[in-house]
């Protein structure tokens, strides 16, 4: 944000770390408006390219990564009947209970045997 609002931050000088970049890269700030938002900067020298190491020099042909696809896991023994059995279990307790409409609910069996209809709880 200082960039922004303050010119001093575009000062030419090598000792701050932004600076230190435009001016290795052979660059000098011209002129700066931070009315409108902008800088111009001056090329003032050319900087030679870093040369790459010899070790790069030597090309080598391309060879894609080795794609390993993963072996697929075969479940345990005990694991594919009890998951057969869970599954036969929710059918079993779907068909089981009754679908009843609206907001009637059924008193549970432990209710029924407790009270009879004409008896009132106390």
């Amino acid at each position: 944000m200082s960039a922004y609002k303050a010119e001093k931050w575009w000062e030419n000088v090598p000792s701050s770390q932004h600076a230190k970049g435009w001016l290795d890269a052979g660059w000098e700030v011209r002129e700066v408006n931070l009315k409108e938002g902008y800088v111009i900067f001056h090329k003032v020298k050319e900087v030679p390219m870093k040369k790459k190491s010899s070790v790069d020099e030597t090309k080598k042909p391309f060879t894609p990564v080795r794609v390993r696809f993963p072996k697929p896991k075969t479940p345990s023994k005990t694991k594919v009947p009890r998951l057969y059995a869970r599954i036969k279990n929710m059918g079993r307790q779907r068909t089981g209970l009754p679908k009843f409409r609206g907001s009637f609910k059924p008193r549970p069996k432990f209710e029924k045997k407790l009270y009879r209809p004409d008896e009132k709880r106390e």
